[in-house]
């Protein structure tokens, strides 16, 4: 037979973080021996309470999530450990090793409802955790024990990410028991045990969507041991005393998401005769994504995507895993019917051989971030305030280091050098990079527009603006870009450029960005083309440009 193309088996992307549970229950459901599972919220006479104490928890970490599952047994220790490793598997993958989500699961039998989270004095926190049989703990003195304690070496990853903190996230029942202090353990009052029958599920985070994904997760894969029912949860965010909103949780409820049945065909590689509409649904419900309807009038397949398929994000999500379902190496092979071969657009070879050629000259390659801050690329380099309106700015930046798309390599490279004050500059430090930039631009489809920019930076004893400046010449030998006579004829007589190629040459110039007197710009003319156009500055790095990179050596650039 044909080796495989591709992945054959149902959920193999969710396999490592769905557990034993998930995986067999996704075979049985592939083979069609069992239906994709309908969770059932069940409503208790009285509804349990989170309280989260925004006022602490916002510093720290905070969001919440819980459940509750009633009717579980642990008897079997087969259960017990499948529990426990797909914590630890979560753990490791979306959480993100804990920074993201911790996940804690407590006996609700021993506890007293309602619960409340907060964030408390390192030192005023004090349980007895779940690696203690009886010896009592504060916040910092565990941590620092985990830190040392060769048989706490599973948890001394984790102290890090709370350690230096004024305040430590506790969750607490009504009697003031602690339940837990994420994300680093629980408390042993509350653990779970052979005889536990009901669970108390809570998720802390610092950020709200991989909580609630997580929360599901847990929540779906060992509902099976007691029907499908869970019990929800009010998670209520308090702020300054008054409550500002009210989430119940799990969020089991599944999503609709359609997929055109034509793109689904293209993206799997099948024909109409190959995919009819029936067979698309039967094969979307075989990876649970059920139940599964196509519309003839719009050529729609309509899927429900349950909560533990978190992984389905886009229509392409659907029409992978039909074309998984289909069976990678059913699919028919075609010969293109075109043939082509693939090479470099032509800026991308000159700037790979261009790489080849600064490399030769001494310099060493940099990649460096292309989002960067906005102080960064206007106010440290000392641009003017107006230029700001020419940079690309992201609405909902996840952090204030990626705020714009760089309008310069200089940051990067700068940054660079700020980061390598070890590396010896007796020789002199040579870097380069060559990559885009973007600036905004009206007339552009998307309203921007990428620029490919070399930059070239030399620190030294000296600022070395003689060693740029020989690189320029050097690049532009390479580029076939001759100087124009009245440059060339300051260091070669009887010089006399060729008419009918592209020329260049230099001139004085004051940018805030370089020392004054010590700066100046390429100008390129074409033939038939107006002349001297300005297409590259370089100099010697102004010394308060230098100071707010926290460079101490003359650099030029």
């Amino acid at each position: 037979g044909r080796p495989a193309r591709g992945r054959e088996s149902p959920s193999e992307e969710t396999a490592p973080d769905t557990g034993m549970e998930g995986m067999a229950r996704a075979l049985r459901i592939f083979l069609g021996d069992e239906e994709t599972p309908a969770f059932e919220i069940v409503e208790p006479a009285r509804r349990l309470r989170m309280v989260v104490d925004s006022d602490t928890c916002d510093a720290i970490r905070p969001f919440c999530c819980c459940a509750v599952l009633r009717g579980v047994s642990f008897e079997d220790p087969r259960v017990y450990k499948s529990f426990i490793d797909l914590q630890d598997k979560l753990h490791q993958n979306i959480c993100r090793r804990r920074t993201l989500v911790a996940i804690g699961t407590h006996d609700l039998a021993t506890l007293s409802p309602d619960f409340s989270y907060s964030a408390e004095p390192r030192d005023a926190v004090e349980f007895v955790p779940l690696t203690e049989e009886t010896k009592a703990w504060t916040g910092r003195a565990l941590l620092d024990h985990y830190k040392t304690a060769p048989e706490c070496k599973h948890l001394k990853p984790y102290a890090p990410i709370i350690y230096d903190a004024p305040n430590y996230p506790v969750i607490r029942d009504a009697k003031k028991v602690v339940l837990s202090m994420p994300p680093i353990i629980n408390g042993r009052h509350s653990r779970i045990q052979p005889h536990t029958k009901d669970v108390f599920i809570e998720c802390t985070a610092t950020d709200e969507t991989k909580a609630n994904v997580v929360c599901n997760t847990v929540v779906a894969m060992f509902s099976e041991y007691c029907g499908f029912r869970v019990e929800p949860v009010d998670v209520e965010y308090v702020k300054r005393g008054k409550t500002t909103r009210v989430e119940t949780t799990p969020q089991l409820a599944p999503r609709t998401m359609t997929a055109a049945l034509k793109d689904v065909r293209g993206v799997v590689g099948l024909g109409d005769a190959e995919l009819p509409p029936a067979a698309a649904c039967a094969l979307a419900e075989k990876m649970q994504l059920a139940p599964a309807t196509y519309d003839a009038a719009t050529d729609e397949v309509t899927v429900a995507v349950p909560c533990m398929r978190s992984d389905i994000l886009h229509a392409v999500d659907v029409a992978e895993d039909i074309g998984i379902a289909y069976g990678y190496n059913n699919i028919p092979e075609t010969l293109p019917r075109t043939t082509t071969t693939g090479r470099p657009t032509r800026l991308n070879g000159f700037s790979d051989l261009l790489r080849d050629e600064v490399a030769r000259a001494g310099y060493v390659e940099v990649l460096t971030h292309g989002l960067c801050r906005a102080d960064e690329q206007f106010d440290k380099l000392r641009r003017s305030a107006s230029e700001k309106a020419g940079a690309v700015v992201l609405s909902n930046p996840a952090s204030e280091e990626f705020e714009i798309v760089r309008t310069s390599l200089l940051v990067g490279a700068l940054k660079t050098l700020q980061c390598a004050k070890a590396q010896s500059i007796k020789e002199g430090l040579k870097l380069f990079e060559v990559s885009d930039v973007v600036k905004r631009d009206e007339t552009a489809d998307v309203g921007a527009t990428n620029i490919r920019h070399l930059v070239a930076t030399y620190t030294g004893a000296t600022a070395g603006f003689e060693v740029i400046h020989g690189l320029l010449d050097r690049v532009m030998a390479v580029s076939a870009i001759a100087p124009d006579a009245a440059y060339a004829s300051n260091s070669i007589k009887g010089y006399a450029a060729k008419t009918e190629t592209a020329t260049y040459t230099i001139e004085p110039v004051d940018d805030p960005t370089f020392f004054p007197g010590r700066c100046a710009r390429v100008l390129l003319s074409r033939p038939g083309q107006p002349p001297r156009k300005p297409v590259g500055t370089f100099g010697v790095v102004h010394p308060e440009v230098l100071k707010n990179f926290e460079i101490t050596y003359p650099t030029s650039t």
